[in-house]
C-alpha cells in the first residue's frame, strides 16, 4: 500500500484476559501496524466466567469518539477498519455510518469485519444483529472472517460438507465480499478442523485454499477467532498477491498460541481428566510473541479448482 497501515479497532475490551481488542491490538502491533481502538463494551472479564461486570459503549459515545477524531481529521489516517464484538442493533448501525465516512475520505480504505454473533451453535448476541449484518454490514466489508455457525446463521444454509461451505462463502461473494475467509469448521470429522479462503479476482474468476488443521485438544479457548482476523488482516496487508501465504502464516500462529497455552496448562487438564477453568483456558499472548512475529508454516494451503 502507499501509506503506512493504520487500523481503527472496533471491539470489546476485557481488564483480565484475553478476546476482542485484547486479543487483536498486541499481535497487529508486533507485526508492525499501528493500532487506534474503541472498545465496544469494557468488562471485567469474558463471558466464560462466573461473574461478569463492566460497562457497554452506546451507539451515541461511539459517535462523539469518531466525531472527535474527525474534528481534528485524524479519520483521514485509517487504511484498515477491523469490527468484531457488538451487542447492540443501534451500535452496529453506527458502525456502518463510520464504514462509509472513512471511504469517503479514503476509497481504498479496507473494513475487516468478523461478524461475531456465536460458536457452536449458540448465539451470544442479541438475535436483531442478525439482519443488521446481513443486509447493511457484510455488503460494505472487503474481508469477512466468520466462523462455520455465522456462515450458517447468515445465509440461513446448514453447512454439512466442504461443498456446503464454498456455497455459503459465495453468498458473501455475491453481497460484494472479496475475500471470506471461514475461520474454522468441523466438516473434516472429529479429529480436524478446516479452514478455507476465497478470493474474488476477477467477475468469474476465484481463488480458494483449504488448510486442514489437526485439533489440539478438547479445550474451548476464548479469543481466538478474535486473534485470527487481526493476523488475517495484518498478513494480508503485507502480502497482497499472496494470500495463501498470508493464510498460512494466520493458521501457523494461531495454532502456536493455542499450542504454548494448552502446553502451560497442568498434566491433568492437557490429558482430559480435569476441566480447565475460566482463567486457564486464557490464551497465552505475550508468551507466544516469537510464534506472531516469526510464524512457522507447517500447515500447508492446498489450492482448491
Amino acid at each position: 500500500m502507499s501509506r503506512e497501515s493504520r487500523v481503527l479497532s472496533i471491539q470489546s475490551h476485557v481488564v483480565h484476559g484475553y478476546c476482542g481488542n485484547k486479543s487483536a491490538v498486541f499481535p497487529l502491533q508486533l507485526l508492525g501496524i499501528d493500532v487506534d481502538f474503541i472498545n465496544s463494551v469494557q468488562l471485567s472479564n469474558h463471558t466464560g466466567y462466573a461473574t461478569i461486570k463492566g460497562q457497554t459503549l452506546s451507539e451515541n459515545d461511539l459517535k462523539e469518539l469518531f466525531d472527535g477524531l474527525t474534528a481534528n481529521n485524524l479519520h483521514t489516517i485509517y487504511t484498515h477498519l477491523l469490527t468484531g464484538y457488538v451487542r447492540n442493533d443501534d451500535f452496529l448501525r453506527e458502525i456502518s455510518k463510520i464504514i462509509k465516512a472513512l471511504r469517503a475520505v479514503n476509497p481504498d480504505m479496507i473494513y475487516v469485519c468478523d461478524p461475531v454473533m456465536g460458536d457452536a451453535g449458540k448465539m451470544y448476541v442479541p438475535e436483531s444483529l442478525l439482519p443488521i449484518f446481513r443486509d447493511e454490514i457484510v455488503p460494505l466489508c472487503d474481508i469477512c472472517t466468520p466462523n462455520q455457525f455465522e456462515v450458517e446463521l447468515l445465509t440461513e444454509q446448514k453447512i454439512n460438507n466442504e461443498e456446503d461451505a464454498w456455497k455459503g462463502m459465495q453468498w458473501f461473494h455475491e453481497k460484494g465480499v472479496k475475500t471470506v475467509v471461514l475461520s474454522s469448521s468441523d466438516i473434516g470429522g472429529p479429529d480436524v478442523l478446516i479452514a478455507l479462503l476465497s478470493t474474488k479476482k476477477s467477475s468469474e474468476q476465484y481463488e480458494k485454499f483449504k488448510i486442514v488443521i489437526p485439533i489440539q485438544g478438547p479445550i474451548f479457548l476464548t479469543g481466538t477467532g478474535d486473534l485470527f482476523a487481526a493476523l488475517f488482516l495484518a498478513h494480508s496487508t503485507r502480502l497482497p498477491n499472496d494470500l495463501k501465504t498470508a493464510f498460512e502464516q494466520t493458521i501457523a500462529s494461531v495454532q502456536s498460541v493455542i499450542k504454548v497455552t494448552i502446553d502451560s496448562m497442568p498434566e491433568e487438564i492437557r490429558s482430559g481428566k480435569v476441566k480447565p477453568n475460566a482463567q486457564q483456558r486464557e490464551l497465552k499472548i505475550i508468551q507466544s510473541k516469537k510464534h506472531i512475529e516469526d510464524p512457522v508454516i507447517e500447515l500447508h494451503a492446498l489450492r482448491i479448482d
